[in-house]
């Protein structure tokens, strides 16, 4: 079972700000789940926006 996450909490797990966290879900940047008022993250979900959210860093031109 996936755990959810409030704002505050997604905003630790992202070491960012819940204004940060709160602009990619009204932009619809990450999926998210509302209860009433409630705004609550899958971990999931965040685990997987980090990972594509990964830039590869192209190969190396100099070899030490």
């Amino acid at each position: 079972m996936s755990t959810f996450l409030s704002v505050p909490e997604a905003a630790e797990f992202l070491n960012t700000t819940e204004r940060f966290v709160r602009r990619m879900v009204e932009e619809r940047r990450v999926p998210f789940h509302r209860f009433g008022r409630h705004v609550r993250i899958s971990r999931a979900d965040l685990e997987a926006f980090v990972a594509a959210s990964r830039v590869e860093l192209p190969p190396s031109r100099w070899i030490a």
